[in-house]
């Protein structure tokens, strides 16, 4: 059933739009405190149970829920780094390099191990993230395919008490320079971070040093939940663009996989902070009210509005939230009994986002330049069999190139022979001809009409003078001067 919900990217029908409702996969952080009695994971079935005692000092009428059951795409319980990443991401990393929009984004509470998940621990290669592993593979698919040409560029975002940071700039970070950067959509409602950079990562190595930049520059702070805990919420992007180079070149594919690290939601009670890191938790679990507003709004049928600009970070997800995007959220729970509270709201915002349905579609955009450069090669060969075919038909008089000023003036001359009765017929070469032909007509009727009016006569000799412009008598046979024309 879970597979069911994936959509197919068959060669067969590559320019299929394809309605596709987003995955969700929860991990399980690994703890030897683990609430088994509280929290029943089925792997297996894909499920899993929650059950809360009820507290006997809420008095008599006590009407807490009890008892949740909850389902998903996929149950990762105690799982190696390998296992969520093949399971998980591995097959929007392929489809990157295939034209389609991916993001995968983890959520949960602040200590579940969402940073573990998408960035991985410090020293062993094992236990490398999703975004390593997605690099890895997005270049082992690149140099898979030498009849392709890749284009490969990365940025990385970091949104901190509401306000913008390039972790890829040199100053961005330490300086205001992150007020710079503005949330912008295109006229086809996609949308873009201006001012944000966007390095040419040309090999794996390249784009790891990209990616261990960004990293050093990340906010992070100590409390009692965790002792590295993300300030803020980090977007890497990595944005391919290819080509044949035996085929048409003239149409690109260009696609992008957002990597997405949420900071978690934290509960003061429990983190006990203070200070700037209680200023921090309010913007994070501010943003990710928001989120869940609009993940409420896409999941209702006859909601016509999403409010996605009440927070940057809603806006930045624009994309991946109902529109041309396949997108995965794992959603980290912490499964010891001191954190089922937020261990069921995690589960729950998972189950709505399970019903928001985005719009896949590969991405081919065509090189104006190249399109230009086709046209003319096309336009030259068109020319060439044109004269090859006139010359065969003894119409060797014949040419294609526009008028030149004597041309014009002499096919004026002869239009006018033609009028006057001089010359019995005019030749008609091909449609260039023809339209000059009219042209030229047009012109000396303009001119006969505006003579006539300046010079006005009584007794028709202004319609006279205007048939002698034209070469032809307008008291001549039926009388009808210009009309009998």
């Amino acid at each position: 059933a879970g597979q069911g919900r994936l959509f197919s990217l068959s060669s067969s029908t590559p320019w299929r739009m394809v309605k596709s409702a987003v995955r969700v996969c929860v991990r399980t952080r690994p703890t030897a405190a683990f609430a088994h009695t509280e929290l029943v994971v089925k792997p297996e079935d894909r499920t899993i149970d929650v059950n809360i005692k009820k507290n006997p000092h809420m008095g008599v009428v006590n009407n807490m829920r009890e008892n949740y059951g909850f389902k998903f795409d996929h149950i990762l319980h105690n799982s190696s780094q390998d296992t969520v990443y093949a399971d998980t991401i591995s097959d929007i990393t392929k489809s990157i390099v295939q034209g389609y929009n991916g993001t995968v984004l983890v959520y949960g509470q602040t200590g579940a191990g969402k940073t573990y998940t998408m960035s991985g621990g410090q020293g062993d290669y094992k236990a490398r993230g999703m975004i390593p592993r997605a690099i890895q593979e997005i270049f082992t698919e690149v140099n898979a395919r030498p009849d392709t040409e890749f284009n490969v560029k990365m940025s990385y975002l970091e949104i901190y008490n509401e306000q913008l940071y390039d972790l890829l700039s040199p100053a961005g970070f330490t300086t205001e320079k992150g007020n710079d950067l503005l949330i912008v959509e295109d006229g086809k409602g996609h949308i873009h971070v201006k001012g944000l950079m966007m390095p040419h990562a040309g090999s794996e190595e390249e784009a790891m040093n990209l990616f261990f930049e960004g990293e050093t520059n990340r906010a992070i702070a100590e409390h009692q939940l965790n002792a590295a805990s993300s300030r803020s919420h980090c977007i890497l992007t990595i944005y391919v663009e290819s080509r044949s180079r035996v085929e048409s070149a003239d149409r690109m594919l260009s696609s992008k996989l957002n990597l997405v690290d949420l900071a978690g939601s934290e509960r003061v009670s429990k983190t006990h902070s203070t200070g700037a890191i209680l200023r921090e938790a309010m913007y994070i679990n501010k943003s990710l009210s928001f989120l869940e507003q609009c993940v409420n709004a896409l999941a209702d049928r006859g909601r016509d509005h999403v409010p996605f600009r009440q927070s940057k970070l809603t806006h930045c997800l624009k994309d991946s939230l109902g529109g041309n995007c396949k997108t995965t959220m794992i959603a980290n729970i912490w499964g010891e009994a001191a954190q089922l509270d937020e261990t069921i709201s995690t589960l729950s915002f998972a189950t709505r986002m399970m019903r928001v349905r985005n719009e896949v579609v590969v991405n081919v955009r065509m090189d104006p330049a190249l399109l230009v450069k086709k046209y003319e090669n096309e336009i030259k060969e068109l020319k060439q069999e044109l004269a090859m075919h006139d010359a065969l038909a003894g119409r060797n008089r014949v040419a294609y190139d526009p008028y030149s000023e004597e041309q014009r003036f002499t096919l004026s001359q002869k239009i006018r022979t033609f009028i006057s009765g001089e010359l019995e017929d005019l030749d008609v070469l091909n449609v260039r001809n023809v339209k000059e032909t009219y042209s030229q007509f047009k012109i000396i009727c303009q001119n006969a009409i505006e003579d006539a009016a300046a010079n006005p006569r009584a007794g028709g000799d202004g319609a006279a003078a205007a048939g002698a412009t034209v070469g032809f008598d307008p008291e001549g046979e039926g009388g009808e001067g210009v009309g009998a024309l």
